[in-house]
């Protein structure tokens, strides 16, 4: 059947302007995609070179843990605000101030002469980067259906992976080759390149207008109160006990803080969290299973590099390559899975087996030993990031499905939010009962690690020494018989952690059976609020119209009962004979 010349026109003037779309996303996203990864570069390019640089700055153990929980801590915070701030104002001025924020603190962090200092500008880097990573997602709404979303969260997967493996890395070499404060400077001409292209490239619709009121007060209670709450999980176990006055203090006041928090976001017109999202099927279960995920995402990442180091001998720059199989399970499997919900439009299945894939994973990680076959592990991890990939992006994706197109900003971030305190509180627990762990077993094989030390002679007594300090020891300069012994201990205790994660990941398949299996729609949130609006003034328009045609409905049944009393002579006023026609 031969097709028509007007037909096959129409079909390549149509295939011209979805490239041209494409395209269009394409330039839109590499400025943000190249800020997004900025700001998670920075984050993780420090990881190989904290060691150096706190020597350097003569900070303590104490300073060492602020440098990493003062970002985290300020990205959890700051994300809700900034999702709030991008349902009220224009997002690319947001989000260029996000970026300029972060680029100002990473060029001051490199300027530190002291540890206060560099957790300050570290504050102000979580600050721009909650801002980045939560505008990032909200944006993405505004160009992109959420059924066209899928076939480009592999490129969100590519940043991660670049970031988390390529960041450790990068450091390593830049504090060996010249200098532990270029691991800062050099996000600021990256980030002035991505400052660039968002302003050439990234064209959004403007919001409708409508009177903007910040609610300063919910801002501050919830900063404060999740803030004293992150602070208490980060030094509970090590700096206090977890029942002493300083938890009673801490813990009560968060939760003061937060009962405060939720009646003043009752009584706002414009609350930072709506508690009314949390009416939402979608939006409830998508947060608790991000709570799950955040822990296996933030938390898998530090453990299996402890795993790596102390269990298996390799140095930091070393752990972060073994960990690329992890990373390339995620990117892998979520560019094709996003690609499949593009495609078919169905996402649940996917979301649905990643959660399955997720605890199956956590579950063979937790039967790791410090000599298990390393090809069997490195399946364990990339089983574990392909469960990580099918689930993390499509939880945003599905929320931001469903939410009303004014609540998109603050529904988006949210996600992201409680997927960062998970992670935090999970790292924090934990990391408490990995300490423990360790302590424990290192107790049950006393007899055989001093019969190890004993063994080495005079060499045994710096050995001990070492073991004995508190420190974190060095396994790789360990000599051979108490190397054995210590790996085997941190192997054991590190898939004990694993093994406590998987219930976590039971949590998430439920929360994520639970979602409604709703239909990904085929319009950006500009063209949905358009589509809104339109239907508002469709449905006062047939209101009048139902009212208009009730009138003369009405009007046609009295002149059609008269007509039919005249016919019967039941009415003196119309004879018979006279009807109107």
């Amino acid at each position: 059947m031969s097709v028509s010349p007007a037909l096959q026109d129409a079909r390549a003037e149509a295939e011209a302007a979805a490239k041209r779309k494409h395209r269009e996303v394409l330039q839109a996203l590499t400025g943000l995609l190249l800020g997004m990864f900025v700001s998670m570069l920075a984050s993780t390019v420090v990881s190989t070179s904290l060691p150096v640089i706190i020597s350097d700055l003569e900070g303590d153990q104490a300073a060492f843990t602020w440098v990493v929980t003062a970002t985290l801590l300020a990205t959890a915070v700051s994300t809700p605000v900034w999702g709030k701030l991008a349902d009220l104002l224009n997002r690319k001025v947001l989000v260029q101030l996000a970026l300029i924020i972060f680029i100002v603190a990473s060029a001051a962090a490199g300027f530190a002469q002291n540890t206060d200092w560099l957790i300050a500008m570290r504050v102000i880097q979580g600050i721009g980067a909650g801002g980045l990573g939560a505008l990032t997602q909200i944006i993405m709404a505004d160009i992109i259906s959420p059924r066209e979303r899928g076939r480009y969260m592999g490129l969100f997967g590519a940043v991660m992976a670049l970031s988390t493996v390529g960041g450790p890395l990068i450091g390593g070499v830049i504090t060996d080759s010249v200098n532990w404060r270029w691991n800062f400077y050099v996000a600021v001409p990256l980030a002035a390149v991505a400052l660039f292209m968002i302003q050439k490239t990234l064209h959004l619709p403007a919001l409708k207008k409508r009177k903007v009121t910040i609610d300063y007060a919910g801002i501050i209670l919830l900063a404060a109160s999740v803030s004293v709450l992150l602070i208490w999980v980060s030094l509970v176990g090590t700096d206090f006990d977890w029942i002493s006055a300083a938890t009673a203090w801490m813990v009560g006041g968060s939760l003061v803080g937060l009962a405060a928090f939720v009646f003043v976001e009752l009584k706002s017109s414009e609350p930072v969290i709506p508690l009314a999202l949390f009416r939402n099927r979608t939006f409830t279960f998508s947060v608790i299973g991000s709570l799950a995920v955040g822990v296996a995402m933030f938390g898998t990442s530090v453990f299996l590099s402890q795993y790596m180091q102390l269990a298996r001998g390799a140095s930091a720059t070393m752990s972060g390559i073994m960990t690329i199989p992890m990373m390339g399970g995620l990117l892998i499997v979520s560019t094709l899975v996003g690609k499949m919900i593009t495609k078919t439009g169905k996402w649940k299945a996917y979301v649905v087996s990643g959660a399955v894939i997720l605890t199956v994973a956590l579950v063979l990680m937790g039967t790791i030993e410090y000599d298990t076959n390393f090809w069997l592990v490195s399946l364990y991890m990339f089983l574990l990031g392909a469960g990580v990939g099918m689930v993390m992006q499509n939880l945003v994706l599905v929320v931001q499905n469903d939410v009303p197109t004014r609540d998109l900003g603050v529904a988006s971030s949210g996600i992201n939010f409680f997927r960062t305190i998970g992670g935090t509180i999970g790292v924090s627990a934990l990391g408490a009962v990995l300490a423990t762990q360790v302590t424990d077993r290192m107790a049950e094989k006393q007899g055989e690690l001093m019969g190890a030390i004993m063994s080495l002679g005079e060499q045994g007594k710096e050995v001990a020494a070492s073991l004995t300090s508190g420190a974190i020891p060095a396994v790789s300069a360990l000599p051979e018989p108490v190397r054995v012994i210590v790996e085997s201990v941190y192997g054991s205790s590190v898939a004990h952690i694993f093994m406590i994660a998987a219930p976590l990941g039971l949590l998430t398949l439920l929360a994520v059976l639970f979602l409604p299996n709703l239909e990904l729609g085929s319009m950006t949130r500009h063209e949905k609020m358009q589509a809104e609006s339109k239907g508002a003034t469709t449905a006062v328009d047939g209101e009048a119209a139902l009212e208009t045609a009730e009138h003369t409905a009405g009007d046609t049944t009295d002149r059609i009962t008269a007509d039919a009393q005249a016919a019967a002579g039941q009415n003196p006023d119309v004879p018979a004979g006279k009807r109107e026609n």
